[in-house]
Order: C-alpha cells, then sequence, then structure tokens
C-alpha cells in the first residue's frame, strides 16, 4: 500500500475514534445513548465495521472480533463502544506496521477463493482441472510478487516464463532458495497437467499441491 493510501486510512480510522470521544465529553452516560440518536448509533456501527475491514480484512481477528461484538448481548451503544474500541486498536496496530497493507490482503483472499474451488474441483474427481486452477494461481501470485518487488515480468516485450520469474524472485532473496526449488517442483505438475500428462499425478499429489500452495502464499505474501 503506498503511503497516500496509508495516510487516508488512517485518517478515517482516526476520524471515526475522535468522533465518538467528542460525544463522550459531551455526554452524562458512559455509553453516550443521551447525545448519540438512533439513527446515528447505527450511522456509526456501519463506519466502524467498514474502517475495520478496511484497514484489517475480512479474515482478521479484528473483523471477526467486530462481527462477535454485532451478534452478542447489549443495545446499539454498547456495541458501538466495542466497536470503537476495536477501530482504536486497529489504527494503533497500523500504525505501528503491524497489519499488512490492504492490498496483499485482497491478493491473499482471491488466492484462497481459488484454491478452495480447487479442492472443491478435486473432492469431486476432477484432479485435473483442480491441479490447472492451483498451478494458476501459484503462477498469478509470483506475478503479484514481482510487481512487489519490481522485477519486470516481461522481457522484449513478451511475458517471462514463471520458471524464469521463480529464479529471479530468490536471487533477490524474495524467498529462500528452498521455495524455488519447491516452487520449481510445482510449476512441473501444474505443466502436466496443463499438457494432459493426466496419468503422470495423482489424487494425494494434487492435494499436497494445494495445500503446499496455501502456506506458500501465506509465507510470502503479496
Amino acid at each position: 500500500m503506498d503511503k497516500r493510501n496509508q495516510t487516508i486510512l488512517m485518517e478515517q480510522l482516526e476520524k471515526i475514534v475522535d468522533e465518538y470521544q467528542l460525544y463522550r465529553k459531551q455526554s452524562q452516560h458512559d455509553d453516550a445513548s443521551d447525545v448519540i440518536s438512533n439513527m446515528k448509533v447505527c450511522q456509526m456501527k456501519t463506519r466502524a465495521i467498514a474502517a475495520i475491514e478496511r484497514a484489517a480484512g475480512r479474515g482478521s481477528v479484528y473483523f471477526e472480533q467486530a462481527q462477535a461484538t454485532l451478534n452478542g448481548k447489549g443495545h446499539d451503544w454498547d456495541h458501538l463502544a466495542a466497536l470503537i474500541g476495536i477501530v482504536d486498536s486497529v489504527k494503533i496496530d497500523f500504525q505501528s506496521g503491524y497489519i499488512r497493507g490492504i492490498e496483499e490482503l485482497i491478493h491473499a483472499d482471491v488466492f484462497s477463493d481459488f484454491l478452495e474451488m480447487a479442492e472443491y474441483l478435486l473432492s469431486n474427481g476432477y484432479k485435473d482441472a483442480s491441479a490447472i486452477i492451483a498451478g494458476s494461481t501459484l503462477e498469478a501470485h509470483i506475478k503479484q510478487l514481482c510487481a512487489k518487488f519490481n522485477i519486470d515480468t516481461l522481457i522484449s516485450g513478451k511475458p517471462k516464463k514463471a520458471d524464469t520469474l521463480n529464479a529471479e524472485l530468490a536471487k533477490i532473496f524474495a524467498y529462500s532458495k528452498l521455495d524455488q526449488k519447491n516452487v520449481t517442483a510445482w510449476l512441473g505438475l501444474r505443466n502436466k497437467a496443463a499438457h494432459a500428462n493426466y496419468s503422470e499425478y495423482n489424487d494425494q499429489q494434487v492435494s499436497l499441491f494445494i495445500n503446499s500452495i496455501r502456506d506458500f502464499i501465506t509465507r510470502n505474501p503479496a
């Protein structure tokens, strides 16, 4: 995430926290229910959830806690107070660099969806389609890593091969030499599926393929 977007996101987080604190100062009650109207409390809850999702992503512990708060006991003003606390935690952790950039989170979510699709196909007997989808997900992630580390994915106007990109990423220590060797092997399985060499791998290998790619993407976010 570039600095401009980081600044905008921080401003959004700070604005909702500061607005709530202003209401608290004007209120005679801890939950500010005497100064925040029914409509306003709903608006602020929505903004809080949206801010948490934008900054931390749906798969984060912050978003999970926010959802649990909304589903928990208490009235709207109790829920809002708890949500503001979560927003404030996100703001502090985001400012300290403990939360990954939103682009990385989006990429991870998208690739996770494709890997789930690959698992579904495999469980229904379509190992070859599963292998192709998983392999394509790996290639897409490698290209995202190249973008992250400013590696050109083209040479003379033509796309570089995934193996070449893999080697270039390992060369700049984007990930380890062991990861490079694993990626080479995974790309080999993907190529077998893409070229209809279906008898050269089995269901168990595709299952391990999918899980290994998921682990690789988690450890090496783009």
